[in-house]
């Protein structure tokens, strides 16, 4: 029985579907097209600067998020597994998955504004808290650049890798490389782009493993598992998760981003109207449909998705479709493997504050020098 099922897997493995037809990516030797958008449409419609700014409701509405989530583990402690897995699916995925993506709103400082660079990482820490793993100030650090550097080899790491390309070429493999794909998402970075760790981000792992312990202790087990189903399923073969390719995988030869204008963008912060998020990354999700109703000629003309889940099936079994359907560029700058600390840069401007405060007050008195 044993090898029969080895030999089902293998057969699975290399030949189930069609095989994808592209063999490397699509080449672009030109700059990421949003920044040249963003100009003109600004010049011709300069009131959408309006929509800048962040969404006053967004830190109650996030925080009523986080609530309900534990809520769902307290009264699943004593559940049965069938019922634990189903609700880690159909309820616990998607409050996961709006999670994460107010992950990435606040990544854009949409939760305090530009203003409060740490309050908004603090917060995201918070939201980080249903999620078991700790990587909300990590996503900050390395999604700016994938807007700034959007395709550009090593520097996006939204980008897949060669190794996954060359792998997952057919319909079995990329539907597991779509199960698998918070793993890749997540260690992506770790493997093609290591930063050096800041001192947010060990604030943010010892904060989220002190959560982490708690709901293990109080609640048990079943309720940490499923926190942890949660976020796995929510990022794999979930409605949700067709966002992921939806963005930027190409559809239509020459057009990078594309929208989704349907109704999973009541449960997503809008991350479903994207090409609008790349022109304009400082407006917050709940403006940005205003944006392509002030400017319809920018957008309309431009392929965009019915549904998140006709994608993931068009992403299995359409042979065009792939990994490797991605546009990628020549890195324009080397690789910043340095990481911002703000605690320590928050010290450092306290410390002149407090000299600039003693020179105020007694000008007479010598102030220290430090010492280096």
């Amino acid at each position: 029985l044993n090898s029969k099922l080895k030999k089902v897997f293998v057969i699975l493995f290399f030949k189930m579907g069609a095989k994808v037809s592209r063999n490397n990516f699509d080449w672009s030797y030109t700059e990421e097209p949003h920044a040249t958008r963003r100009n003109l449409i600004l010049k011709k419609h300069p009131e959408i600067a309006a929509l800048f700014g962040f969404d006053q409701a967004f830190i109650y509405v996030v925080t009523c998020i986080v609530i309900t989530q534990f809520i769902f583990c307290y009264l699943l402690k004593d559940s049965d597994w069938t019922l634990i897995f189903l609700q880690s699916y159909f309820s616990g995925g998607l409050y996961n998955h709006a999670l994460m993506l107010a992950i990435h709103e606040i990544a854009h400082n949409a939760a305090f504004g530009n203003c409060k660079p740490l309050w908004n990482r603090l917060f995201g820490i918070f939201a980080n808290f249903p999620i078991p793993l700790p990587f909300s100030v990590s996503f900050k650090k390395y999604h700016i650049e994938h807007h700034r550097y959007m395709g550009e080899e090593l520097l996006d790491t939204d980008v897949p890798t060669l190794f996954e390309a060359r792998l997952f070429t057919n319909s079995f493999r990329k539907l597991i490389w779509l199960f698998f794909q918070p793993f890749f998402y997540a260690f992506r970075p770790l493997v093609i782009y290591h930063k050096a760790v800041s001192d947010l981000e060990i604030l943010n792992f010892i904060v989220q493993m002190t959560v982490n312990y708690f709901v293990i202790q109080y609640f048990g087990w079943k309720s940490f598992t499923f926190l942890i189903l949660s976020m796995i399923l929510s990022m794999g073969i979930h409605p949700t998760a067709g966002h992921f390719i939806s963005e930027h995988y190409v559809f239509k030869p020459g057009q990078e981003t594309y929208s989704y204008y349907g109704p999973l963008n009541l449960v997503t912060f809008n991350v479903g109207y994207h090409v609008e998020h790349h022109d304009f990354p400082s407006i917050p999700g709940v403006r940005l449909p205003l944006v392509r109703k002030i400017a319809p000629e920018y957008y309309d003309h431009l392929m965009h998705h019915e549904s998140w889940t006709w994608v993931l099936w068009k992403f299995v079994f359409d042979p065009t479709v792939g990994p490797y359907a991605r546009i990628k560029r020549p890195a324009r700058v080397p690789l910043n493997h340095s990481a911002a600390n703000y605690f320590i840069d928050y010290v450092a401007i306290l410390k002149r504050i407090a000299k600039w405060f003693r020179l105020a007050v007694y000008p007479s008195c010598p102030v220290p020098t430090e010492v280096h």
